[in-house]
């Protein structure tokens, strides 16, 4: 199984609590140069999988949206609105 594979196996939820378990070692500040960058790579790559997971989530809001209009007119997904 490739490492893209395993990434989408798990949640949003999950990439994020994973995300913030990284970000709290890296705040500790018992980690060392090399680890810190291991982990730097590896948040790095969480945030791409929930910023996916976001965006696959935001398409689906549309698109239903969209079918329950009966008028199909795209708007853009604000999460803040």
């Amino acid at each position: 199984m490739t490492k893209k594979a395993k990434n989408k196996e798990f949640s949003f939820e999950e990439g994020l609590e994973k995300l913030e378990a990284i970000v709290e070692e890296m705040e500790s500040g018992e980690l060392n140069l090399d680890d810190l960058i291991k982990r730097y790579e590896a948040g790095s790559k969480l945030l791409v999988h929930c910023d996916e997971k976001l965006s696959e989530a935001e398409a689906k809001i549309e698109i239903l949206s969209n079918q329950d209009a009966g008028n199909p007119e795209f708007e853009n997904f604000d999460p803040d609105e």
